[in-house]
């Protein structure tokens, strides 16, 4: 008597919670499968039926799902395979190019949300369809041991009626019996199903390959939907254009798009080479950030389109184009979170290495990771990078191989932190729903500094930056400075620019996030020297914050108090650092250097801080 090893009546049951998120995510993996079979064209239906509840009211309910494609059909063969758990024709590694593989997508992500699935597939006629189905009761109660042979079968005339007109060739794929579904109306799951399905598609939407629209129609009316729609890319990057948040932003006067490359055209992407199994594979790193346009307002966490980022927090995992997870493994627990994008990008040929699931809806081993911290970790093991690399190298473990990722990543989230950080002082400014408007600062310190300069400029003491700004136009200067601005990502650095050289000022302070130890830069440019303080360095935090020009109206005596105490605080650390610094210089020639420097600035301090009364 033969016994199986798999009891298939008895495992279905549990291949039921096969780890799908929601409705939305399962629908996706029907959405890959067209896609892989060549649809340009896939629409999403909802029906629904009029139903009384124990209330005697009547209410709409979802009572069957399906997806519709143009794709290239299937022939008997393929059909059958279509159903089977773990088959399909992709399962070769020569042909695990496109965004399908594990042969588990129809059947798993079907069953997850209802006890059967129906399919229709044709090639060349649609009167000559082949249908086949799975049931889960049936399989459960031991009736249903294969996937039936697909046989010639005339679609159903509800869906000829709700479809009315069907291309050459197709797949139609019905859930019914919905179980398991999450939302009960069809807007309900189009809504959820848009931010989930726009965001995995949002390449495939965004170039026109692929058109994903979807109907909400009731049983007692299949010819007039009462909801229709396409949906619109959403760009986690918010790079892109003709985007689900781009009404919002239109609406708010914003533009479009909300976000920035980080590094600009020529340093936004950053290419990684994988050699795994004797080959080479490229993976693709991308950032971007909130431009202080879109951020304008202390509260643009509240408004629509901050809502709307809230949602797409996270690194977005792509494979062969396609987000398998919005990864917030790599994330801290901050709204400012909102602000930045990452995107990866790999081709199926790595899904062993990344630690892809058979539901494609996670990169495990990436997001181990993404849990790290690479330098808390390290210290506690006494390791360095390269060690634990090699480490991970001699386990015969594949994220040795995204180690080099993973630490860009973490550098640039450092980057992107700070630059986001630094455009803060700017933000409250011009916050629009401020209760108080921000108080009037006149700076002062900057016009008296300029006016000591131009005062030593007319005695003869010119410096080699005075010699040069007077030899170039004002384009050249404005040119100069935001060149100046971009190198260390200083946030509009264009906007901010026009507005340097339109100031009489000559010194101009601007928060920086730069890969240095130094607590702050100074950069001679287009007449003006720009000093960069240093957002990742602790001064700013401790010394430099407290001393913004926007103080609250509202602030109490404690409060002025604690922050004239901060500030007295960081002057005592930095010049004790400088006395540190300079005890530590060998007796000779350098520490003479030092000491002079020391005696240099403050015959410079005298003329600087003397202020006629």
């Amino acid at each position: 008597m033969n016994h199986s090893i798999v009891p298939v009546h008895l495992v279905v049951k549990s291949m039921r919670d096969n780890g799908y998120k929601n409705t939305a995510y399962a629908i996706a993996e029907l959405i890959d499968n067209s896609i892989q079979h060549g649809a340009t064209i896939v629409d999403l239906i909802c029906l629904e039926d009029d139903v009384q509840i124990a209330t005697s009211k009547t209410v709409s309910r979802i009572s069957e799902i399906a997806v519709l494609d143009n794709g290239q059909g299937m022939n008997a063969e393929t059909l059958q395979k279509a159903l089977q758990f773990g088959n399909g024709t992709n399962l070769g590694k020569e042909n695990q190019k496109g965004i399908g593989k594990f042969g588990m997508g129809l059947p798993s992500s079907s069953i997850s949300q209802a006890v059967r699935v129906d399919v229709w597939s044709w090639q060349g006629d649609i009167k000559q369809a082949l249908h086949t189905y799975i049931d889960v009761n049936e399989i459960s109660e031991g009736f249903m041991t294969d996937v039936p042979d697909p046989l010639l079968e005339v679609i159903p005339a509800k869906w000829l009626e709700i479809v009315k007109t069907f291309g050459p060739t197709g797949t139609l794929v019905v859930w019914s019996k919905l179980d398991r579904c999450l939302w009960r109306t069809g807007k309900t799951i189009i809504d959820h199903s848009e931010y989930i399905v726009g965001r995995m598609y949002r390449k495939f939407i965004n170039s026109g390959k692929v058109t994903i629209k979807a109907t909400v129609v009731k049983s007692s009316n299949l010819k007039t939907p009462v909801h229709s729609e396409a949906f619109l890319a959403n760009d986690p990057m918010y790079l892109m254009q003709n985007t689900s948040v781009s009404e919002l932003l239109a609406k708010q006067g914003l533009p479009d798009p909300m976000f920035a490359k980080l590094g600009g055209d020529d340093g936004f992407e950053k290419k990684f080479t994988i050699n795994f199994e004797n080959q080479n594979h490229d993976v693709f790193v991308r950032y971007s950030f909130a431009t202080e346009t879109t951020r304008k307002g202390k509260l643009a966490g509240s408004y629509p389109h901050g809502k709307h980022a809230a949602g797409n927090i996270g690194v977005s995992i792509l494979r062969a184009g396609r987000e398998l997870d919005l990864d917030t493994s790599w994330t801290v627990y901050d709204a400012r979170e909102r602000w930045w994008g990452v995107e990866v990008e790999f081709p199926p040929s790595l899904d062993e290495v990344f630690g892809v699931t058979n539901n494609k809806q996670f990169a495990n081993n990436f997001k181990e990771l993404g849990s790290i911290n690479f330098r808390d970790y390290l210290e506690e093991r006494g390791q360095s990078i390269s060690e634990f690399k090699t480490e991970l190298l001699e386990d015969n473990d594949l994220k040795a191989l995204l180690i080099e990722i993973a630490v860009d990543i973490k550098n640039q989230l450092g980057n992107l932190r700070s630059t986001i950080k630094a455009q803060a002082p700017h933000l409250e400014k011009s916050d629009p729903s401020a209760r108080h408007p921000a108080v009037e600062v006149i700076d002062e310190a900057e016009k008296h500094a300029s006016d000591v300069t131009q005062l030593r400029k007319d005695h003869g003491i010119v410096s080699p930056s005075d010699k040069q700004a007077d030899s170039k136009t004002e384009e050249e200067k404005l040119e100069e400075i935001v060149k100046t601005l971009t190198e260390d990502q200083v946030p509009e650095p264009a906007a901010f620019a026009k507005t340097m050289i339109t100031s009489s000022v000559i010194y101009q302070f601007v928060d920086a996030n730069f890969e240095s130890k130094a607590f702050f830069s100074v950069v001679p440019a287009g007449g003006k020297i720009i000093i960069k303080l240093n957002t990742s360095h602790p001064a700013y935090d401790q010394f430099v914050e407290v001393l913004k020009d926007d103080i609250d109206p509202d602030a109490t005596k404690d409060d002025l108090i604690q922050r004239l105490l901060s500030a007295k605080d960081g002057m005592k650390l930095l010049l004790m650092a400088w006395a540190r610094f300079e005890d530590e210089q060998p007796d000779g020639k350098l520490k003479n250097n030092v000491k002079d420097a020391r005696i240099d600035w403050g015959k410079m301090a005298t003329a600087f801080m003397t202020i006629d009364e």
